[in-house]
Parts: C-alpha cells; structure tokens; sequence
C-alpha cells in the first residue's frame, strides 16, 4: 500500500487517494467521511397527526428512558377508529429511511431536520414514525412542515391496535439500530417536551447543509463521522500533509510499513531470491 506521502505520488493521485482513506473509529469500528444533502431550516415543529395541534389525538403512552424511547399516539375514538388517519411531518426536513422494517416495526420513516436553537447554533434531530399503515415518502425527499408521510397503522401483520409510534433522535447515527446506543435522554428527547418550546422559531427562508448516510451498513446505511479536510495543492505541485485524526495516523502507519505492505503471498520470484542472497547463511 502507497503512504499519502510517497514520492512516486503525483499531488492528483495523493488527493484521490486521501479521499479514499479518509476514515476513523468512532466507538469500536471504522466509520467513512460524512456525506450531505440540504434542506429548509425549520421554521417551527407541530405534532404529527391531528395538524398542527394534535386535534383529536391523545398521548396513549409517553416516553420512559431504557424503556418505551417514543410517544404513542391515539386517536380520541380509540380502538382502531385512527388506522389509514394521515401522519404529517413535524417540520421541513430530508428522509433519511423509508422502509418496511418488519421486526415488529412494520412501515417506518425517518426525517432529518436542521433547525436553530435559542443560542444561534444549527442543531439537528431525527424524527420516527413506526408501525405505519402506507408509506408515501421515500429517501432523500424533501419534505416540508405538515407533509403527509403515512398513514397511521397497526405494525405487521396487524400485530398492534392501530396508533402512531412517534420518537425524536439527538443522535443521528441510531437509525434502527436502537440497541447499539444510551437509551436515555444522552440519545432521545421526550417528543412533546422538545417541540412545545418549538412550535414557532424564526423564519428564515433558505436552505442549509444537513449531514446525511449516518446510519450503519446494516441500517442499512453507513455510520459517519466529521469532515476531514485533504490536503491542498501548492504552486509547485506538491501536497501537503492532510490533518487526519489520531487513529488514522496509526493505521497509516501500521499499513505502510514494509513487511505489510508487502505480505509474503504477494512478493515476487526476484524479491524473494534477492532477500535470500542478501541475507547471510
């Protein structure tokens, strides 16, 4: 394996190639450079059925840490009078999962939202809508405050009374993989809670960079984790060294030595009569 360094590394090849590596460990496994989409910057958040204000829908279930990570919502006529009721977006976002999970999930999408918080920085949260009836979104739409989703729905195989299971994300990388994180308040917000102060934020009409494939491979996506800048090209034509996390600094390392750079199976006939007349009997 050619180091980032090389000499026999054009400044175009090094560039290629530090695209290709750029990668690091979060936790205990490799993640690849995050990619983006854009979207409007929240405008606000409402309740996802009964638009705007939740009308005729009540909280069956609320959330609980380690334990029911959501909010069930129902219909106030009860039973299954709710099933096929339209399901709205909380806010302007992106969909970043649209599928049918089954596992006890059934039809589940996921929105991306970008939104301002009182001390002028840009947050992001994931919102779930499970055990949907129809899915009318798909990945990488843009979707805007009130949208309609879905309908709600009873999970597979009918399993469930019909109600919509409802949970906003501070961490984008669960996805599906809920088991793989805190299931605690370092993870979720209690859905009410986080949009109550929320219903009306600034209006500001333009579009932001929204981080997107979060979520790990058998997500289905892939987990990321922050940019990292490549290496600029001077004048003269070379490059310089690439500012790379810690980890990756090791990896290099490791993987450009010699002896593994070069594994046994893989020498050639010559370097291998050339180490042997080199080295004494």
């Amino acid at each position: 394996m050619l180091s980032l360094y090389s000499p026999r590394l054009s400044a175009r090849s090094a560039l290629i190639l530090a695209a290709i590596l750029v990668c690091c460990w979060v936790g205990d496994g490799p993640v690849c450079a995050q990619s983006y989409t854009t979207s409007k910057l929240a405008d606000g958040f409402d309740y996802p059925v009964g638009k705007p204000n939740g009308d005729g829908y009540y909280i069956f279930r609320g959330f609980s840490p380690n334990g029911h990570l959501g909010e069930d919502w129902n219909g106030n006529g009860g039973g299954n009078t709710d099933e096929g009721d339209p399901v709205y977006s909380i806010a302007h976002g992106v969909v970043v999962f649209s599928e049918d999970y089954a596992r006890g999930w059934g039809n589940v999408v996921i929105l991306r939202h970008a939104y301002r918080e009182k001390n002028g920085q840009i947050a992001f949260i994931d919102s779930l809508y499970g055990h949907l009836k129809v899915r009318s979104v798909k990945v990488g739409q843009q979707i805007t405050r009130g949208q309609v989703l879905g309908t709600i729905g009873r999970g597979p195989y009918r399993m469930y009374a019909a109600h919509l299971h409802f949970e906003i994300r501070k961490d984008l990388r669960v996805g599906m993989r809920r088991e793989l994180y805190p299931q605690t308040y370092e993870t979720y917000y209690t859905p009410k809670q986080f949009i109550d102060p929320r219903r009306s934020l600034r209006l500001e009409d333009r579009t932001v960079r929204i981080p997107i494939n979060t979520f790990l491979k058998s997500n289905p996506n892939r987990l990321t984790t922050d940019v990292i800048d490549l290496p600029e090209v001077t004048p003269d034509g070379e490059t310089v060294r690439p500012v790379v996390p810690e980890q990756l600094e090791m990896v290099i390392e490791e993987e450009t030595q010699t002896e593994v750079a070069t594994p046994e199976k893989s020498r050639t006939l010559f370097e291998k009569f050339l180490e042997k007349v080199s080295t004494p009997q």
